[in-house]
């Protein structure tokens, strides 16, 4: 339990990324976690997508920023994605997803691999580029996006954890 502890209170979101890919079983490794995210009565309402393509992955950025309404890629120069989806069928698709991007941040930050979740999957697979997407996957349903993760190998030193808040926790 203290190695958990020990990556859990170390990982920190990177914003900046060199160019490599992460290696092949460790991509696979992350996951794998994510598929074992706790989800609402088991139903495992979520999906992931890796985009390692760099096409892919450049065009998805681009929406992000446009949707932000920035002029700055919003992967930061990281080299690959994990989208994550969720089916809103299940009332707790959005917690499942959720869940789901947790395991991913945390197992990649046991193996190494630096990552950010970055927001706006939602609108960016209600975009006719996201649905399309989706088409060519063959994925069906009613799929909404919960977070894109990026991730790659940190171009500069991760910074340490801030203090935690005053009344973080209270106990009764």
């Amino acid at each position: 339990m203290a190695e958990t502890l020990s990556v859990l209170k170390s990982r920190r979101s990177v914003r900046a990324y060199k160019p490599e890919l992460i290696e092949e079983e460790k991509l696979n490794a992350i996951i794998e976690a994510g598929t074992y995210a706790a989800t609402g009565m088991g139903k495992q309402s979520p999906i992931i997508i890796a985009v390692t393509d760099k096409e892919v992955r450049d065009e998805l950025s681009k929406i992000n920023a446009k949707i932000m309404g920035v002029d700055f890629d919003p992967f930061y120069g990281a080299p690959e994605v994990l989208v994550v989806l969720a089916n809103k069928e299940e009332p707790t698709y959005v917690y499942d997803g959720s869940l789901v991007m947790g395991n991913l941040m945390n197992a990649a930050a046991d193996l190494g691999v630096a990552s950010c979740w970055v927001h706006r999957a939602k609108e960016t697979f209600e975009t006719d580029y996201g649905k399309a997407l989706l088409a060519k996957l063959g994925i069906e349903g009613d799929y909404e996006g919960i977070g894109n993760l990026i991730l790659g190998y940190a171009a500069a030193e991760v910074s340490e954890a801030a203090p935690r808040k005053e009344n973080y926790v209270y106990r009764v």
